[in-house]
């Protein structure tokens, strides 16, 4: 919603906070009582939100009725319903067809949404079909007037009845008469034809006229038409054509029939269907950075891309719709799936307390739950909980891990042993948080000082070092222990932005972690020179990659 005020200050408004608690409580498979009760509980006052409409009681008495597999109908009604406009149904249609549902059960207005690549000629045509029956297409004459002189129309004719056939063509195309040309060409060869209609299609799309599409369908260039359709922004035309191209529609014309007919068919099909994903991606990413991420999502899922749709929505932040689609997805989805649920319990950890923490906390905890090998993530949660002592060792026994004191004394016995990870984990879960800070530094300092270190070895320890509670961070004996975390989180990073390749940030990375070196007294061992001579090689690096584009990208040590 949107409102203005006099001064003409516009303000936006959005229910979706309300809602985010019912969503993460339907995701995480509770209660009907936590989801759907009546007006006179949810106007109490502390009251959670609770859905009260008929809309919710029907989709409950639905989900009841069902026998088989209700949660993924529960999932998706909900979703449906809860789910602002923007291309949510879309999303579960194609989710649907991934699922092998039969074809006649698609709503009506599945045509008019982004399909699934498999219905789209098939679609298409039917309603291309439909519209032929409807009204019939006025097609106009001629495409151009003679403005040559007319000595040159006339030596044409004479070139033509002496069967010069090629010169009348070319005399044709200077007089701008291409149609006559292209009409009398395969009386030189198809070859010669073929030429033709491709200098006709250029010259028409350096025009940047419409007129070039059945020149390029004929002479089966569909690359060349894509990249027209591209280059105009009609992505929806060019993911049309180069699916036609993917299906047989558009066969490229071969003007002798080789032996290796058939191994270059199947060539030329990879090439169109390799267009057909890039063109997918571009539409998809066009979407995106429209702020439609749910519709950038269906663009890839078309094309039976799930792993990317799945990465669309989470970097749109659709995280519960990813949860959804994901778990009716099923394998295919699982890693994403596991993932958005990681990110989702972080949210419900940061949303504001506008309900009980508690009750945040312990959805944190269902949605971790619901990952395979989830012990880390379950960690990280205990360890950051700001709670006191009896709710931690409450959130400890729900997440199925040892209580305070027991971690205190398995942290002394991993330290025995000589296990830094297992002792930083356990001293983390413990009441004296701060004693994991040495150790971990420690480490990690004395893998960096060596010669031979990785990435991979320092950065588990550096990632669950950072779920430290942040009031025993603050404290004035963590002074150090601070001050050095945020040194080797600022080069980690920028190590970790190089390897992922996120560009931009890096020479930012790089250059706070040189002012906090110039700033604070540290005992870490790296040095502002060193940094310096990292980032203009990485920047040397860059730029030869740059430059280079058949050359794979350079990978940081």
């Amino acid at each position: 919603m949107a409102s203005c005020s006099r001064d003409s200050t516009v303000r936006l408004w959005s229910l979706t906070p309300l809602i985010t608690h019912l969503q993460i409580n339907i995701l995480a498979d509770r209660s009907w009582e936590e989801i759907i009760g009546n007006t006179d509980y949810a106007i109490e006052q502390g009251a959670p939100p609770l859905l009260c409409g008929k809309v919710s009681r029907d989709i409950k008495q639905e989900i009841e009725k069902l026998s088989s597999n209700p949660r993924v109908k529960k999932l998706r009604w909900f979703s449906e319903c809860l789910s602002p406009p923007g291309g949510s149904d879309n999303l579960w249609n194609l989710v649907a067809v991934i699922k092998g549902q039969d074809d006649s059960l698609l709503p009506q207005n599945y045509c008019k949404g982004i399909m699934h690549l498999k219905h789209l000629i098939k679609f298409r045509t039917s309603e291309a079909q439909e519209l032929t029956t409807v009204k019939m297409s006025k097609f106009g004459g001629g495409i151009g007037v003679p403005t040559k002189e007319e000595r040159l129309k006339e030596a044409a004719e004479i070139h033509l009845r002496l069967g010069h056939i090629q010169r009348y063509c070319e005399l044709m195309v200077e007089l701008g008469e291409w149609d006559k040309a292209l009409s009398i060409a395969p009386g030189v060869s198809v070859k010669y034809w073929k030429k033709l209609m491709q200098r006709r299609a250029d010259q028409l799309i350096q025009e940047d006229k419409d007129d070039v599409i059945p020149y390029c369908i004929a002479v089966g260039d569909v690359k060349k038409l894509v990249h027209f359709f591209m280059s105009r922004g009609q992505l929806k035309e060019a993911l049309l054509v180069a699916q036609a191209a993917c299906e047989g529609n558009m066969q490229t014309l071969h003007v002798s029939t080789p032996k290796g007919a058939l191994d270059s068919d199947e060539i030329y099909k990879e090439d169109f269907n390799e267009l057909l994903h890039k063109v997918s991606k571009e539409l998809a990413e066009w979407y995106f950075q429209d702020g439609r991420a749910v519709l950038a999502a269906c663009c890839l899922l078309a094309i039976d891309n799930i792993e990317l749709a799945m990465a669309y929505l989470i970097r749109g932040n659709e995280l519960e719709l990813a949860v959804c689609v994901g778990t009716v997805l099923g394998e295919s989805a699982a890693p994403a799936t596991h993932y958005a649920l990681d990110l989702l319990a972080r949210k419900c950890m940061m949303i504001p307390v506008c309900f009980p923490s508690v009750g945040y906390r312990n959805l944190a905890a269902d949605l971790l739950l619901m990952i395979p090998d989830n012990e880390l993530h379950l960690v990280k949660l205990c360890a950051f909980y700001p709670g006191c002592m009896e709710e931690i060792n409450d959130l400890h026994e729900k997440c199925k891990l040892p209580t305070v004191e027991e971690c205190m004394q398995l942290a002394e016995t991993a330290q025995a042993d000589g296990n830094i990870f297992k002792t930083i984990k356990y001293y983390l879960l413990s009441q004296e948080p701060e004693k994991a800070l040495p150790i971990g530094i420690d480490f990690i300092k004395e893998y960096i000082s060596s010669s031979n270190w990785t990435l991979d070895t320092i950065f588990p320890v550096l990632d669950l070092l950072s779920y430290i509670r942040t009031e025993k961070l603050v404290l004035h004996t963590c002074t150090t222990a601070r001050n050095e975390l945020l040194i080797l989180y600022g080069y980690v990073g920028a190590l970790l932005a190089i390897r992922r390749q996120y560009q931009n940030i890096v020479p930012a990375l790089y250059e706070y972690t040189s002012q906090l070196l110039k700033r604070r007294e540290v005992s870490v061992p790296l040095k502002i020179e060193h940094l310096s001579e990292e980032l203009d090689a990485w920047r040397a690096c860059t730029q030869f990659t740059n430059q280079t584009k058949n050359q794979g990208p350079c990978i940081f040590p």
